[in-house]
């Protein structure tokens, strides 16, 4: 029997980080995101986060608060928590903008769906129920200590290491220095989350590919709105160049084909605006031989969950995702959901995202619109 979409709640939450984490844009030494909850009229709930930093989403939690509890609210209740067409369409026409909000409110709707059918999300999605690989970040930082992160992640079990790079010598140094301390068997990946402009980025490429380094990809070298510099970039260089930050949803991914400026994409459910429109994205980048990666934002183990279940609905995964941020956290703020062994994200094993409630020790606030 079908059930409507009867309630939505919001949740900020504050966790303590394990480390600084730190990029070329910005520092985090806490975790403070949103969680939504979704509750249909059958006592049925569904999860999801909504990822904020004026400086990633440019959201906050009192403007997610406005736009899930104001109009996503407003379109999606009252519809049927098993029409996700239905629903998905509501979401994305709501509101302008506001990608993490939408998201929350989307995923979780997903999750509803998926208990009500009585399967894990990633079965529901059209994967399967089966860990999936994520690779480790390295926060920006003189090489020294780069390296000593990078031995105790390989210690930890981890393969893949994406580095964080900020400009200047030392970003390219440390490279040089973890290739040449961890040996050919550890992969590296780059992230100068815009570090760079597509000059800088061209030499900084050629430097390590003539030094040997090997890199997997570097992801989102120049900044988000130069497509013609990242086209630069990935003309210039033998080495995969990833898009971020410049890839949003299917509209932005149509332009990065177009000018052939990336040969992969890094998908997010919060600047994508949810599991509706990045499975469009998925769709569209395989039609065009552009290669996926599933990320994350700095967020909790919920938006790791639903990313997780996404990356297993990829098929049998050759690569390591980027799904690492429920490991930069002192805890998970819920009850169930997924779990980390070494490099692997573990489903739950429940319907759904496997998530029961909130923690007993989390730091939880309901906001109001």
């Amino acid at each position: 029997m079908s059930a409507r979409i009867e309630r939505v709640r919001v949740i900020q939450v504050d966790v303590p980080l394990v480390r600084p984490f730190v990029t070329a844009v910005r520092r985090a030494d806490r975790l403070r995101t949103v969680l939504v909850e979704v509750s249909g009229e059958n006592g049925g709930r569904g999860w999801g986060e909504a990822a904020v930093n004026w400086r990633t989403t440019g959201e906050s939690p009192q403007s997610v608060a406005a736009a899930v509890l104001g109009p996503i609210a407003d379109a999606v209740t009252g519809l049927s928590a098993d029409d996700h067409d239905s629903w998905g369409r509501a979401v994305v026409g709501s509101v302008v903008g506001n990608p993490a909000a939408r998201s929350a409110v989307d995923c979780a709707l997903w999750d509803l769906a998926a208990r009500r059918a009585d399967r894990s999300l990633a079965e529901f999605l059209g994967g399967h129920e089966e860990p999936v690989r994520t690779d480790m970040t390295l926060s920006a930082g003189p090489p020294s200590e780069l390296l000593d992160r990078a031995v105790e992640h390989v210690a930890e079990g981890f393969r893949t290491l994406k580095v964080k790079v900020a400009p200047g010598e030392d970003g390219i140094a440390g490279v040089e220095l973890l290739r040449r301390e961890l040996g050919s068997e550890i992969g590296l990946r780059v992230d100068a989350n815009q570090a760079w402009n597509s000059e800088e980025a061209i030499a900084a490429i050629r430097r390590w590919e003539e030094a040997g380094v090997g890199l997997e990809f570097v992801e989102q070298p120049v900044p988000a709105a130069d497509i013609d510099g990242l086209t630069a970039v990935r003309a210039a260089v033998d080495t995969p160049v990833m898009a971020d930050e410049s890839v949003w949803n299917t509209r932005d991914l149509h332009q990065l084909i177009r000018y052939g400026a990336a040969d992969r994409v890094n998908v997010k459910l919060a600047k994508s605006g949810g599991l509706t429109e990045a499975r469009r994205m998925i769709a569209l980048a395989e039609d065009s031989g552009v290669g996926v990666m599933i990320g994350c934002m700095l967020e909790s183990h919920v938006g790791v969950a639903a990313s997780a279940a996404l990356a297993a609905a990829l098929g049998p995964a050759t690569a390591p995702q980027d799904l690492d941020s429920g490991l930069w956290t002192t805890g998970s703020p819920v009850q169930g959901g997924v779990a980390y062994q070494g490099p692997n994200v573990i489903p739950a094993t429940a319907p759904g995202l496997g998530i029961i409630t909130l923690a007993h020790d989390a730091d939880a606030t309901d906001l109001h619109a």
